[in-house]
C-alpha cells in the first residue's frame, strides 16, 4: 500500500509542471467571447512587437569647423569650375540685354561712299529757278460808295534766297479804279522765314501818277502770322508806310478762316491824292474760303474800313463814307 501511494505521487508530481505551463498560457491568450449577429464591432488590430531603442549614433565631427592647418594639414585647393560649352552641346544662349539680337556689320568706306550722292549729280535746290504767282484777294464787293472789285496779288521768280518780286493792289469802283500801284522789287532771304526787299512803287491812282523807293521785311512772324512791313520814299519828301497781317486758321482741311489787318500812314498831307498825315486808313476782315483744291478756293468775307484824321476830312468835303462796311465775294488762286 505504502508503495502504491508513491508511485502516484510521483506522477502527480510529473503532470503539475505541464498542466500549470498551458494554464499560463490560456491566461495570456484569453479566448475571444462572441458577439451577437446585431453588433459588429471591429477586430482588434494585431499587436505588434515594440522595436528595440536604437543605439545612440556617434557625434559626427565637423571638419569644416577645423583648423587643419594649425593641426598640419594643408587644404586641397579647389577644382577650377569647367567652362560649359554651351555652343557645343547645341544650347543657344540669349544675347545680353545691351547687345543687339542681329549683330551690326561694321561701316566700310564702300557703305560711306554709297551713302553720298555722286558729284554733280544732284544741284542743290537754291540755285535753281523757281516761281510762284498769289492773287490772294480777288473779289468783289457792295459799299455804301457802290459796287466794286479789288484785287491784291504777288509772284515772284528767282532762288531760294534772291527773288524778283511783283506786287500789286487795287480796286475799281462803279467802273472806276479809285486806287491802283504796281511794285517791283528785289528781295534776298536774311533768315529762314524773313526776306529784306527794296526797290520801286509806282502809283496810278488816286490822283496823279507818283513813284517810290520801297524798303521793307516780309515772312512769317511768330505764332505763323504772316507779315508785310514796307516803307515808301517819294519825290518832295513824302513818305508812307503799309503793314499788312494776317492768318490762317484751318477750320477743317478745306475749310480756312483768314482774318488780316492793313494799316497805311503818311509823313504828310496831299490834297491833290486826297491824304492826310498820320494814320489815314485801317482796314479789317475776315474772310472764310473752301479749297476746292489747294490751287482754287472761293470766300466770303466781311470787311470794315475807317480813315482818321485829315483824310476822313477829305471825304467829308467830298461826300464819301469816312467809315465803310461791306462784304465780299471772291477767290484765291495761286499758281
Amino acid at each position: 500500500m505504502k508503495a502504491h501511494l508513491l508511485l502516484f505521487a510521483s506522477l502527480v508530481a510529473g503532470w503539475l509542471p505541464s498542466f500549470g505551463a498551458n494554464a499560463q498560457e490560456h491566461t495570456r491568450h484569453p479566448m475571444p467571447m462572441p458577439m451577437p449577429h446585431s453588433q459588429h464591432q471591429p477586430e482588434p488590430a494585431k499587436k505588434t512587437a515594440s522595436p528595440e531603442p536604437a543605439a545612440p549614433e556617434e557625434a559626427t565631427p565637423d571638419h569644416s569647423a577645423m583648423d587643419h592647418a594649425a593641426m598640419g594639414h594643408p587644404m586641397p585647393e579647389p577644382a577650377p569650375e569647367k567652362a560649359i560649352d554651351h555652343a557645343a552641346m547645341g544650347h543657344s544662349m540669349p544675347p545680353a540685354a545691351d547687345q543687339p539680337i542681329t549683330p551690326i556689320p561694321m561701316v566700310t568706306d564702300a557703305d560711306r561712299a554709297a551713302a553720298l550722292p555722286p558729284p554733280n549729280d544732284h544741284p542743290v535746290h537754291d540755285n535753281s529757278i523757281q516761281s510762284f504767282v498769289l492773287l490772294n484777294r480777288l473779289e468783289a464787293f457792295d459799299a455804301d460808295a457802290g459796287t466794286g472789285l479789288e484785287w491784291q496779288g504777288q509772284a515772284w521768280f528767282g532762288t531760294d534766297i534772291n527773288k524778283l518780286w511783283l506786287r500789286s493792289e487795287g480796286e475799281r469802283v462803279d467802273g472806276e479804279t479809285a486806287a491802283a500801284d504796281l511794285e517791283l522789287l528785289y528781295g534776298r532771304s536774311v533768315s529762314r522765314w524773313w526776306d529784306v526787299v527794296a526797290g520801286i512803287r509806282h502809283d496810278f491812282k488816286p490822283g496823279p501818277s507818283q513813284d517810290f523807293v520801297a524798303l521793307g521785311v516780309m515772312g512769317l512772324a511768330p505764332y505763323k502770322f504772316e507779315v508785310d512791313a514796307t516803307a515808301y520814299i517819294g519825290s518832295s519828301g513824302r513818305t508812307s508806310a503799309r503793314l499788312e497781317a494776317e492768318y490762317e486758321t484751318l477750320l477743317t482741311n478745306r475749310l480756312v478762316l483768314q482774318p488780316l489787318l492793313e494799316l497805311n500812314l503818311h509823313g504828310q498831307d496831299d490834297e491833290r491824292r486826297r491824304i492826310g498825315s498820320g494814320l489815314s486808313r485801317a482796314e479789317a476782315g475776315v474772310r472764310l474760303r473752301y479749297e476746292v483744291t489747294r490751287q482754287f478756293a472761293p470766300y466770303v468775307g466781311l470787311v470794315r474800313e475807317w480813315t482818321f484824321g485829315r483824310t476822313a476830312d477829305f471825304r467829308r468835303e467830298d461826300d464819301e463814307a469816312v467809315n465803310d462796311t461791306r462784304i465780299v465775294v471772291g477767290a484765291r488762286i495761286w499758281f
